[in-house]
């Protein structure tokens, strides 16, 4: 019985490290094709499928998308391609941490 704290706690510093590591980060998408104001839609329902990703808000008039997500589950590029799988290539305009 005394070996289940000891593991317990051992877990705990293990994983501990990752959250350390995980990262909220903001980008903003260029994305040149939204072409009417139903795009944002399509655009912000492929973002949020991806992991990580907490927020997406989409404009049609700055043909942007700025997300916020988790860099320990996903990455720009996984933003890039859920924008062009959806028929919106983007490319990245601005990042911060």
């Amino acid at each position: 019985m005394t070996r289940l704290p000891l593991i317990a706690t051992i877990a705990a510093l293990l994983l501990t490290p990752q959250l350390v590591l995980a990262k909220s980060r903001t980008v903003a998408l260029n994305v040149p094709t939204m072409d009417c104001a139903t795009c944002p839609i399509t655009i912000k329902a492929a973002l949020t499928k991806v992991t990580g990703v907490s927020s997406a808000k989409v404009s049609y008039q700055r043909r942007e998308a700025v997300v916020v997500f988790d860099d320990s589950k996903t990455d720009v590029d996984a933003l890039k391609k859920a924008t062009s799988d959806a028929g919106y290539p983007s490319f990245l305009k601005t990042a911060s941490d």
